[in-house]
């Protein structure tokens, strides 16, 4: 579409939000929510086809000033957080899918490198995972517990140390995407490396299915969720490293107002991962092979749900409602 031929089809609108911006009153009516976030829409795809032009300089400023506004004037909602989990975090995460794309790939490529470096160097898991935990391992697999590791704590004891810590990871791994996403991709790729040298273990011993049922019990949260908060974290670097038509100051400010929304939510699940691990993974060789995998399935599909099909919905939603 030509420049001229998109203002002229969306001037309308912004005049109309020119005017509510000069009538503070107007920014609480249903309206006015609907064109602020055509606003957006229109907002993004200028930046796309004339990224250099005065038509999205324009379009960015009346963006920043009806954010400033609509959120300095409005009231709380008595659902505000259910609204926050339904909408503001999807609605972030849809906006973030390219960097939680390439944290994936980082993590996988990483896993790769792990399991190679495993197979072609014998000493390669004891450096990566330490001879205390491949020793004890080893002494469990004789014992016909492979994965008896996770029942050397008490559950409570267990539980603690488990969620603060993955919090913690996931809060690095998170934060250091302000060194220029560097940072991030180095958590992913250190994780990333260890899985892999952990399942080439179990792999070389034959005993990676039972390894599988075992650790993601929990693992299908708690390492789908250090993923996305490397994409969190490559969105905080990136806003940096390539601002587009905003300031650096103005694009890490967005970038970091919509990452630390899903860092925020990533904190239950972290929590449910840890429950898991103290208090399920330590029972999968007592239960049915099929709830092991009917847990593993059903938090994958969450994830995929929560985090992939359920922000394409409700952006699709919104955009037709726009239109």
């Amino acid at each position: 579409m030509r420049e001229a031929v998109f203002i002229k089809k969306n001037a309308h609108r912004w005049e109309k939000l020119e005017a509510a911006f000069k009538e503070k009153d107007s920014l609480k009516t249903d309206e006015i929510a609907e064109l602020y976030i055509g606003l957006n829409d229109d907002l993004s795809f200028a930046r796309t086809h004339y990224p250099n032009s005065n038509t999205t300089r324009y379009l960015n400023e009346l963006t920043a000033h009806f954010h400033r506004a609509i959120y300095k004037n409005k009231k709380e909602r008595r659902d505000r957080l259910w609204l926050f989990w339904k909408r503001e975090i999807p609605d972030a995460v849809y906006k973030s899918h390219k960097q939680l794309l390439a944290a994936l790939v980082f993590f996988l490529v990483a896993v790769f490198i792990g399991a190679v470096s495993s197979a072609n160097d014998p000493k390669f898991v004891n450096l990566i995972l330490g001879d205390s935990y491949i020793n004890t391992t080893n002494e469990n697999i004789k014992n016909g517990d492979p994965m008896g590791i996770y029942g050397s704590m008490h559950n409570s004891d267990m539980f603690f140390a488990i969620s603060t810590n993955n919090i913690y990871v996931s809060f690095l791994t998170y934060v250091f995407g302000i060194f220029f996403s560097a940072g991030t991709v180095f958590m992913l790729l250190n994780n990333g490396i260890m899985l892999g040298a952990f399942q080439y273990f179990f792999y070389e011993r034959g005993l990676l299915i039972t390894s599988m049922s075992a650790i993601y019990l929990h693992g299908a949260l708690e390492l789908s969720a250090i993923i996305i908060a490397g994409g969190a974290g490559l969105v905080l670097g990136n806003s940096i490293l390539f601002p587009g038509t905003y300031s650096r100051k103005e694009s890490l400010t967005e970038a970091a107002n919509r990452s630390l929304k899903i860092i925020i939510g990533l904190v239950p699940v972290f929590i449910l991962a840890a429950i898991l691990e103290s208090f399920v993974t330590r029972y999968y060789n007592k239960m049915p092979q099929a709830i092991n995998w009917t847990i593993i399935i059903s938090s994958m599909s969450f994830i995929i749900w929560y985090y992939i099909i359920y922000p394409i919905r409700i952006n699709k939603t919104e955009h037709a409602t726009a239109n």
